[in-house]
């Protein structure tokens, strides 16, 4: 029988993570960059991120399943620092045009899914598997947004 708490609980840990797909961005301001040799195709970032997404919120919800809320206070302050990092990448790129800050997110985007992968590794370690994407994405992204900083600096 399907267990509609269940998924309901899976699809309240998954569409926060889209939530920055709903502010407007400038996919011009992206094109009219020096972009290194080694850029994915557009379609690239849709498809990873979609598919890194889906896995946090499968270990996120791993998590808080089989933990009590309260148990799990350095485990959430994790988390929020780096979703607030992951999220603030679309608006101060694109919205705000600004290729350092993008970097800036990029990095605290890496650090801290380093240490909530230590701290998901500390609670469960089966969880942490759910992570590894994440972790290459987002050093791939830092190294991508880096080079793309150092490329167009005036």
């Amino acid at each position: 029988m399907i267990d509609i708490k269940k998924i309901l609980t899976y699809i309240l840990c998954l569409i926060p993570w889209f939530l920055a797909t709903l502010f407007p961005f400038n996919i011009e301001f992206y094109h009219s960059l020096n972009l290194p040799f080694f850029t994915p195709p557009d379609a690239f970032y849709g498809i990873a991120w979609t598919i890194t997404y889906i896995f946090i919120a499968l270990s996120i919800y791993k998590i808080i399943t089989n933990y009590r809320l309260e148990d799990l206070k350095r485990y959430f302050k994790i988390l929020i620092i780096n979703y607030l990092f992951n999220q603030s990448f679309t608006l101060v790129f694109f919205s705000l045009e600004n290729t350092f800050l993008g970097f800036i997110s990029c990095l605290g985007t890496f650090i801290s899914t380093l240490f909530l992968y230590e701290e998901t590794t500390n609670l469960d370690e089966k969880s942490t598997k759910y992570l590894n994407p994440y972790v290459l994405l987002s050093l791939f992204a830092t190294i991508l947004s880096l080079t793309i900083y150092l490329l167009n600096a005036r």
